[in-house]
C-alpha cells in the first residue's frame, strides 16, 4: 500500500505523516526513569525475601534465591502472618463498607438539603482534614473505653463511619452529576428520604464510591498506629502490627523481615495494578461541573 495523503482545498496532497518531537522522546525517557525508580523498591524488597541472611548482608542481589521456604517457616514459628492477613482483611472491608454508606449519606444531605448553617457545618467538617490522625487516638481510646469496646474489630470499625474526605469527595460528585429534579421525582412517586438514597442516589453514586472505596480499603490496610493503641490481643493484630513484630523476633534476620513486608504489601500492589485505570481516572470525579 502506498502511503496515505490528504488533499487540501488548493489541491495540493499532504502526506499525513506524525513527526516524532524530541521533547516526547524526552518526555516518555522520563517517565520509563520515573517507572523504574519506583517499581525497583518494590522488586528488590520481594526478592531480598528469597535469601538468606548472609548473601543479604555480603552483597546487592537482584535475582530470586533460594531461601523463600526456610524464611517462610522461621517466620511462621513467631508470627501467623495468615492470621495477620484475615484481620487486615476483616478491618478494611468492614471500614471500607461504613466509610463508602455514610459518607455518602452524610454528603448528599450537605449537598441536597438547604438548612440553615449548612455551609459552616460543612466547612467544619473539611476542618477536621487538617488534624492529623494522631490527635484523635486519645478521643477514640476513652470512647471505646466507655464502649467497652476496647481491643476488639469494631474499635478499629466504627471510627470509619466519620470520614471527612469521604464527605467532600462524594458531595463534589453530587453537586456535579445528580439534579434535584430525580430527588422531586421520587418524592412524587411517595419514596422516602432513606429509600430515595438507597434506591436511587446510591446507585447513581457508584463511580465516585469504586475510586474512594479504593482509597479507603488501601488506608485501613496500611494503618498502624490506631491498631497499635487499641488492640492489646495478639491474634487480633493486622499485618502491619505482625510486621512491627518480626523486627522484635528476627531483628537481624533481614531475610525473614522482608518477606513479612512482602506480604504485607503484594496484596495492596494487586488492588492498584487491578483498579489503577478506576483510580487514575476518577480523582478528577466531580471537579467539573455538568
Amino acid at each position: 500500500m502506498g502511503q496515505q495523503t490528504v488533499q487540501t482545498e488548493i489541491g495540493r496532497p499532504i502526506r499525513n505523516s506524525k513527526k516524532i518531537k524530541p521533547s516526547h522522546i524526552l518526555i516518555h525517557v522520563f517517565l520509563v526513569v520515573l517507572a523504574i525508580i519506583c517499581i525497583v523498591p518494590f522488586y528488590i524488597m520481594i526478592i531480598y525475601g528469597t535469601h538468606t541472611n548472609a548473601d543479604i548482608a555480603s552483597k546487592f542481589i537482584f535475582l530470586p534465591g533460594q531461601a523463600l521456604i526456610e524464611n517462610y517457616q522461621s517466620m511462621n514459628e513467631n508470627i501467623n502472618i495468615w492470621r495477620g492477613f484475615l484481620n487486615s482483611l476483616i478491618i478494611s472491608t468492614c471500614s471500607t463498607a461504613l466509610t463508602l454508606y455514610f459518607g455518602a449519606l452524610n454528603a448528599y444531605g450537605f449537598a441536597k438539603y438547604k438548612f440553615k448553617g449548612n455551609k459552616v457545618l460543612f466547612w467544619f467538617v473539611l476542618a477536621t482534614m487538617m488534624v492529623p490522625q494522631q490527635l484523635g487516638l486519645v478521643g477514640t481510646f476513652r470512647i471505646m473505653y466507655i464502649l467497652n469496646l476496647l481491643d476488639t474489630y469494631a474499635a478499629l470499625i466504627l471510627p470509619a463511619a466519620a470520614n471527612a474526605f469521604a464527605v467532600f469527595f462524594v458531595k463534589q460528585f453530587i453537586d456535579g452529576t445528580i439534579p434535584d429534579e430525580i430527588m422531586e421525582s421520587a418524592r412524587v412517586d411517595g419514596a422516602g428520604e432513606f429509600k430515595t438514597f438507597n434506591r436511587i442516589i446510591l446507585p447513581m453514586l457508584l463511580p465516585a464510591l469504586a475510586a474512594l472505596g479504593i482509597f479507603a480499603f488501601i488506608g485501613s490496610w496500611n494503618n498502624f498506629i490506631g491498631p497499635l493503641v487499641l488492640l492489646f490481643s495478639n491474634d487480633k493484630y493486622p499485618l502491619p502490627l505482625l510486621v512491627q513484630l518480626l523486627q522484635g523476633y528476627y531483628g537481624t534476620n533481614y531475610g525473614v523481615q522482608y518477606l513479612g513486608v512482602a506480604l504485607s504489601v503484594l496484596p495492596i500492589i494487586i488492588v492498584f495494578a487491578l483498579f489503577s485505570k478506576r483510580i487514575i481516572g476518577s480523582v478528577a470525579i466531580g471537579a467539573v461541573k455538568g
